[in-house]
């Protein structure tokens, strides 16, 4: 039995995510096992920065990592690379990134703050995994439209209707995105962890075994400080 641990989105809070790592290392025991992020590391939170280094670096050889993308990531790739306009990623959180990068003045490019290989990797993260049973994404997938044919504003944007509880086929979707400060919130088809981790201070861990059909088996809870607003 291998299991698949899902973090969802951390926007800056490396200091819970340090702890759900170190709670999943003792959960795992040793054994091998598969740890899925399913984006929005970056904005609001006040560590971003270090949240990405330690997702490129990632020094747990018994943890196999699979890094995706989130809207926020496609938000300062965007405004990084000027297809949208730098404000309106600033203005959804994009301001805190900035600062965990240096001190940005009037006039300054914002790229000229963000190292070219944190760009890289954030431009080369999938937006979609999926293993025998389970489909993991930030947002959320068309149940109507075969996996390899997803829009990647459907994988990065979407927002289920409320009471939406449909997987995708026979497999249960494992998402973020839809923050609800009473995460996780789970249904027959599928499982949304966003509880808000960067204001409320709980970041939820779903806990998936990979011969096993469905939703998480348990859940693990990483708990710092609230958000000081």
């Amino acid at each position: 039995m291998t299991l698949t641990y899902a973090i969802p989105d951390l926007h800056g809070r490396f200091d819970l995510l340090d702890l759900a790592l170190s709670q999943i290392l003792e959960h795992a025991g040793g054994q091998d096992a598969r740890v899925v992020t399913l984006g929005d590391y970056v904005d609001r939170g006040p560590n971003s920065r270090e949240v990405i280094e330690l997702l490129m670096a990632w020094p747990f050889p018994s943890l196999r990592l699979v890094a995706l993308k989130g809207n926020h990531e496609a938000m300062m790739w965007e405004a990084c690379n000027n297809l949208v306009e730098s404000e309106y990623w600033l203005a959804n959180g994009g301001d805190a990134t900035l600062a965990s990068y240096g001190e940005f003045r009037a006039g300054d490019s914002i790229r000229s703050l963000i190292p070219e290989r944190h760009l890289q990797w954030i431009g080369e993260l999938p937006t979609i995994y999926a293993d025998t049973h389970r489909v993991f994404v930030h947002a959320g997938v068309d149940p109507l439209v075969p996996l390899n044919q997803q829009r990647e504003q459907t994988l990065l944007w979407k927002r289920y209707p409320k009471g939406f509880s449909s997987g995708h086929g026979r497999r249960h979707v494992v998402h973020g995105h839809h923050a609800d400060e009473r995460g996780p919130v789970v249904s027959k088809g599928k499982t949304n962890l966003d509880a808000m981790a960067w204001r409320t201070g709980r970041l939820v861990v779903g806990i998936f075994r990979d011969d096993t059909p469905g939703g998480s088996v348990e859940f693990l809870e990483a708990c710092g400080k609230p958000h000081a607003e």
